[in-house]
């Protein structure tokens, strides 16, 4: 229901209309902004004769439903605020490598593979700590596990493989070199080739390195932040 007129409230009688004018009010917005401030509520309900906090409260649900909604201004992307974000320190896409459908079809199906390849963990691990869980080949003749018996942990096998083509690639795509200054920048190829920080590598040096690292577009695999 809309209301135009103070007369379609509910429960507004014409003698309260000759009240609200003794305060002030004599529109149906003039009213909506006086429900909305609670020293001018108090003044209705001590104004208007017969007429209870119940009764406002139905009048100020009925004036908020009746409020004319505002139209939704539409969105508009500020690209200069996008870059002063960026440049200012914020999030920064990482350098990708340009690749080939193929290999990027090959480490999609090598993300699926590793993730159902089984733990490989070394014979009798959880009998005795000292071992330790890292994989080792079983050995003897009387291994239980080398003869694959039943209820025996797998082994590594050539059949939990990935593809071939992406073999020795980093997750990314890119191929791995390994570097310990800034001399050996010099000789990488940004477009296929990323870098990782040796871990002998002080920081200093290796400051150096990103910095330089940034400067020709080469990704650091292993950068400090």
């Amino acid at each position: 229901m809309s209301i135009k007129t103070l007369t379609d409230l509910q429960g507004l009688k014409e003698g309260n209309i000759a009240e609200l004018e003794q305060i002030g009010i004599t529109s149906v917005s003039e009213l909506r902004e006086a429900l909305n401030d609670q020293t001018k509520v108090k003044e209705v309900i001590k104004g208007l004769s017969g007429v209870g906090p119940k009764t406002v409260e139905g009048w100020k649900a009925a004036l908020s439903e009746a409020e004319p909604k505002a139209k939704a201004e539409p969105k508009v992307e500020i690209e200069d605020e996008v870059e002063v974000v960026e440049n200012a320190g914020g999030y920064q896409v990482k350098i990708k490598p340009e690749i080939s459908d193929e290999t990027a079809d090959a480490l999609a199906k090598r993300a699926i593979i590793s993730g159902n390849r089984p733990a490989f963990k070394r014979q009798e691990w959880f009998r005795y700590s000292k071992l330790g869980d890292k994989w080792r080949k079983p050995k003897g003749i009387h291994s239980k596990m080398k003869r694959q018996l039943k209820r025996r942990p797998p082994m590594v096998d050539i059949g939990y493989g990935g593809p071939a083509a992406v073999r020795g690639l980093h997750p990314s795509g890119f191929q791995e070199v390994l570097v310990h200054n800034t001399d050996a920048l010099d000789a990488i190829d940004s477009k296929v080739q990323a870098v990782r920080i040796g871990r002998t590598v002080g920081f200093k040096k290796r400051v150096e390195i990103e910095k330089k690292a940034a400067e020709l577009g080469i990704r650091v695999l292993n950068r400090m932040v």
